[in-house]
């Protein structure tokens, strides 16, 4: 369910590889989300770093919402980027088991399709 590549690259460095990545893929970010910072903000304490990046094809999820509306909450594609024992982690839920949450079997090689990408897309920030 869960695909995770692990870097040797500092947090910071995997993070704009990543969105080097995602441009290449032709894929978007649509948002970034410091988590530690966000819960600094809140009063909250917390010491590892951790980047929610939100990421999308238009016309892959264009395909998967004319389908079923629902899927909508799944959506956009996020890759967590993160410090681990020394190491920077990428990692996202599968979007061929997500797919498989939903009444939909005919959007299965959508996910596929997504999922390969996703894949290499974190190889390649991972590099």
């Amino acid at each position: 369910m869960l695909h995770i590549v692990e870097s040797p690259k500092p947090l910071d460095q995997v993070v704009r590889d990543l969105e080097a990545a995602v441009a290449r893929h032709k894929f978007g970010v649509l948002g970034i989300h410091d988590l530690q910072a966000k819960m600094a903000e809140k009063g909250v304490d917390f010491a590892r770093g951790c980047r929610i990046v939100e990421v999308c094809n238009p016309q892959q999820a264009k395909k998967v919402l004319e389908a079923n509306l629902e899927i909508s909450t799944a959506l956009p594609c996020r890759i967590s980027v993160y410090e681990e024992g020394g190491r920077t982690r990428l990692a996202t839920l599968q979007p061929t088991a997500l797919i498989a949450l939903f009444p939909s079997p005919e959007l299965k090689a959508v996910a596929e399709e997504v999922e390969r990408t996703l894949t290499a897309i974190m190889a390649e920030a991972a590099r």
